[in-house]
């Protein structure tokens, strides 16, 4: 009984595990920064690539203009 009651305080006070977490959920933080920052630009990306891509098929459209 004694062996398993070290064991399982020797589990609570090993901290090589929690350097693992930290690098797990600063990993997610950083992911969920990422999909969010795309989805609030996406579409004036998408936008601004439509436009470009109009301006080099039909330059006399008036796209050197400044629009």
């Amino acid at each position: 009984m004694n062996k398993l009651y070290r064991g399982v305080v020797g589990f609570f006070k090993d901290e090589e595990g929690v350097t693992a977490i930290e690098y797990g959920l600063i990993a997610a933080l950083i992911a969920v920064a990422i999909i969010a920052g795309t989805a609030l630009l996406g579409g004036n990306l998408n936008t601004l690539f439509t436009n470009i891509a109009n301006c080099l098929t039909n330059p006399a459209a008036g796209c050197m203009d400044g629009e």
